[in-house]
């Protein structure tokens, strides 16, 4: 495709899904102990357990080598201009390491911050993929993404906020601590960072409170959804089914395995609920 597209592992598309559109996926690096690695090689289970047990689990973006060798590897295959679309620049330092990398690249290297991660970030970069896949011009591309980032919104659901300001990601958010270990914060990502959404005694009616938030946000517009967890349980499945049934104009709608870098900020437990409206 004359545009490539190339976002981050914080973005959470299926492999599938990214290789079915050309999509190519820079990885987050973790830190854990003293391995440091892209987090697609790290064991999902043990990160898991490292978390629970209070081991010291850190993020750190792409080094600007990784990006520019994605960036090459699309002027190889044919790209003339390269869309990259990437997690908050409030959330994490990846969009320098993508900026960096850009300089040294021969065809024009588009670097947009989307203000936001999960799959917000990727459903606008499978509309951008789709976009150049139609032969849509870099321009158009980058309108198809900026405006999906804009209309979706991330509806998150975690069991502690420990873990973010462990990380230093707790933005908003931080208005929440202190509250009884009973009471589940429900979170969303606004101007770039973490906010507060609600607060709600006990995980399961806050679960219930964060579909019915996924359903007002819906109203009667064609989204796409997606649920993120790092393991996919029956929670997750009923929650999907649940929107299936309750959602009157949707899309897709999939369940996704959280990116491990993501699980490292919101801990073992927390899943999220993208509603990402299709443009009219």
């Amino acid at each position: 495709m004359p545009v490539a597209v190339i976002t981050d592992s914080t973005a959470c598309i299926p492999e599938q899904l990214a290789a079915q559109w050309g999509i190519s996926v820079v990885q987050v690096q973790l830190v854990a102990g003293d391995r440091i690695d892209d987090e697609g090689r790290f064991d999902r289970a043990e990160l898991i357990e490292m978390l629970r047990a209070g081991r010291t689990v850190s993020t750190r973006p792409p080094d600007p080598g990784a990006f520019f060798w994605a960036y090459q590897d699309a002027v190889s295959a044919g790209a003339d201009a390269i869309v990259s679309l990437h997690i908050s620049s409030k959330l994490s330092g990846t969009i320098d390491a993508a900026r960096e990398a850009a300089q040294q690249v021969k065809v024009p290297v588009y670097v947009l911050d989307s203000g936001t991660t999960s799959m917000s970030l990727g459903f606008a970069a499978l509309s951008a993929a789709r976009t150049a896949a139609a032969g849509g011009q870099v321009q158009r591309v980058m309108e198809v993404a900026d405006r999906r980032v804009r209309a979706s919104s991330e509806l998150i659901y975690v069991d502690t906020l420990e873990y973010l300001r462990r990380g230093g990601r707790i933005g908003a958010a931080q208005a929440l601590l202190g509250s009884a270990l009973s009471i589940k914060p429900l979170l969303t990502v606004q101007n770039g960072e973490v906010a507060p959404l609600s607060r709600v005694p006990g995980a399961k009616r806050a679960l219930g409170k964060l579909a019915d938030l996924a359903v007002r946000r819906a109203g009667e517009h064609k989204v796409d959804i997606a649920v993120a967890c790092a393991t996919p349980s029956d929670r997750e499945l009923t929650l999907v089914q649940q929107l299936r049934h309750r959602v009157p104009a949707l899309g897709e709608i999939m369940l996704v395995q959280a990116s491990t870098v993501i699980g490292a900020h919101v801990g073992p437990g927390a899943l999220g609920i993208t509603v990402s409206p299709l443009a009219s």
